[in-house]
């Protein structure tokens, strides 16, 4: 009798070792596309390339383990998905019902920056969310994976009761600011952080101070009225 990895018990050794080893394997490939399509881009990086880089003598391995490269980026996704869900989570749970835009914001910054710091350094994720959001053909994997969260769910509830008398379409169009604004600060902060470059704030939790000092300023703007259409000229 073996315990496996995920703490069930197997009766044949030999199909354990070949579980553990392709566990082992997949997380070797999942590092690696994250990184190499942190850098260069999720259309620039081949399944090959991803291969090489986790070490792997068999170029078809990306295509056994996880399918295509859409499954591949949503694997990368999910590894993530589960720590700062978790985090959302608590600070949902911690804020309650509160009234107050600033606790909601903050549930939708913190997670992100507490995840990567948590990650220490370097790091890709960030860089990698940034890639995958200015795919047309990838983007809709960002969009599942947060419908499914229950946590930001919540927190576009509560922003919403927070703004009653914003406009559908201007809390529409901010939220896509605030999304972002989000996604493009933290990346460029962790590309700087890798690249040994100088940042804006000294830690992740400061970073995370501006962005949802920003944000709240973002949604409590004012909203100019459209301007009345001009006059047909003869």
């Amino acid at each position: 009798m073996v315990m496996t990895m995920s703490g069930t018990v197997s009766s044949d050794p030999g199909r354990t070792l070949r579980a553990e080893r392709a566990h082992a394997t997949r997380e070797l490939i999942l590092t690696a596309a994250e990184r190499l399509f942190a850098e260069h881009g999720v259309l620039a990086v081949s399944n090959r390339q991803v291969s090489e880089a986790a070490g792997q003598g068999n170029n078809t391995a990306v295509g056994y383990h996880f399918g295509t490269k859409a499954d591949l980026v949503r694997a990368i996704m999910r590894r993530h998905a589960a720590p700062i869900e978790e985090i959302r989570r608590r600070r949902v749970a911690e804020i309650g019902d509160s009234a107050d835009l600033r606790d909601w914001v903050s549930c939708l910054v913190r997670p992100v920056t507490e995840h990567l710091a948590a990650l220490g350094s370097p790091t890709w994720f960030a860089r990698f969310a940034a890639q995958v959001m200015t795919d047309p053909s990838l983007r809709p994997i960002i969009a599942e994976e947060a419908l499914s969260s229950p946590s930001l769910v919540r927190i576009v509830e509560g922003l919403n009761r927070c703004l009653p008398d914003l406009p559908p379409e201007t809390r529409l169009e901010r939220a896509e600011m605030a999304r972002q604004l989000l996604v493009h600060l933290v990346a460029h902060r962790e590309r700087a952080l890798a690249e040994g470059a100088p940042t804006l704030r000294a830690s992740w939790h400061d970073t995370a101070n501006g962005l949802i000092d920003a944000l709240v300023g973002l949604w409590l703007a004012p909203v100019t009225s459209p301007a009345p259409p001009e006059e047909e000229q003869p």
